[in-house]
């Protein structure tokens, strides 16, 4: 079960946020949470984003505007490093409340609460005309990488904030998509050598072989749906991504607030 969860996420989620610019790591970390702790599920969906990204890479990297690259991905690198040692200060905070249904036990905590509101927040960013039209000029990038990296390392979800302030940076359809994914992975590499340096510290139990197959699984299932993607560019109007992606990450961001995941 946990193989069909995750990979079918994967490979439909990786097409769909090709076009949207985010969406993969908040749509998949739910479904590795399912399985595993947040902190665990996090830094799981952190390896096939990367993984994913670095796909996208060979597929769409060489429009990348390298100026913007530079400017965004630096500042947000660095402050994927502080996001992600929040996320290891959170994670040992006991949980506020248990409850039990059907046969399975349910756990609220801080930290599902916090990722749970940062999914619904960037959800509205797809659902609400004034957040969807939010952009800023190229002089912002540097402050708006910090905000996408600092995000991007307390729970994944770096990608909205990403594209608001790279949509309206003067770069073309296609440099647009080139620099989210380079970008992407530059803050990937940061926030995971935090995650690694925090759960081989700790020796953690779920860092097992049988992890390690299911993330190879889902991002051999992300390669797929990112390859089918590229070949659709043009051929799904964004507004629709757009609504189906808000409409996943507020449904799992209410999952995850309540302790269902």
């Amino acid at each position: 079960m946990d193989y069909l969860v995750v990979c079918t996420v994967a490979l439909v989620v990786s097409g769909l946020t090709l076009f949207s610019g985010f969406g993969l790591g908040t749509l998949l970390m739910p479904a590795f949470a399912l399985f595993f702790p947040v902190p665990v599920a996090v830094a799981a969906t952190a390896v096939v984003h990367l993984a994913n990204n670095v796909f996208k890479v060979v597929l769409v990297g060489r429009h990348a505007d390298w100026d913007a690259v530079l400017r965004f991905a630096l500042p947000a690198a660095a402050a994927a490093f502080a996001g992600a040692w929040l996320l290891n200060l959170f994670a040992d905070i006991p949980a506020l409340a248990t409850y039990e249904l059907a046969g399975r036990e349910h756990r609220i905590t801080v930290l599902k609460i916090i990722v749970a509101a940062l999914i619904i927040i960037f959800a509205m960013f797809d659902l609400l005309p004034a957040l969807r039209k939010l952009t800023f000029g190229r002089r912002y990038l540097i402050p708006g990488g910090l905000l996408s990296g600092f995000f991007g390392g307390l729970s994944g979800h770096q990608g909205a904030l990403r594209s608001a302030f790279l949509i309206n940076a003067g770069l073309g359809k296609e440099a647009y998509i080139g620099t989210t994914v380079i970008a992407s992975v530059i803050v990937d590499v940061a926030r995971l050598f935090v995650y690694g340096l925090a759960f081989f510290s700790l020796g953690s139990q779920h860092l097992t072989a049988a992890t390690g197959y299911l993330v190879a699984a889902a991002c051999a299932a992300a390669f797929v749906g990112a390859f089918a993607g590229s070949r659709l560019i043009g051929k799904l109007t964004l507004s629709f991504v757009q609504y189906l992606v808000a409409a996943m990450l507020i449904a799992s961001g209410i999952a995850m607030a309540t302790g269902l995941i």
